[in-house]
């Protein structure tokens, strides 16, 4: 009969650090090689433009009125 599998078997490998770097690297140089660019933003800078507004929260149903 054959072997079943294990499960640390089936899982995949989470890549190191030093690859996941790599990777990051790989993904910024094809980004500025297809003309993008990156900004720098000041420490404290959020991109949130607004932070009041309405709210869309429904905590129960309304009653009906007929």
């Amino acid at each position: 009969m054959a072997k079943k599998a294990t499960g640390a078997s089936k899982r995949k490998q989470q890549p190191t650090s030093v690859e996941t770097r790599q990777t990051i690297e790989e993904q910024v140089q094809a980004f500025l090689a297809g003309g993008g660019e990156i900004q720098q933003v000041p420490k404290g800078v959020s991109g949130q433009t607004s932070t009041s507004g309405p709210k869309h929260i429904t905590l129960g149903k309304k009653p009906r009125t007929a």
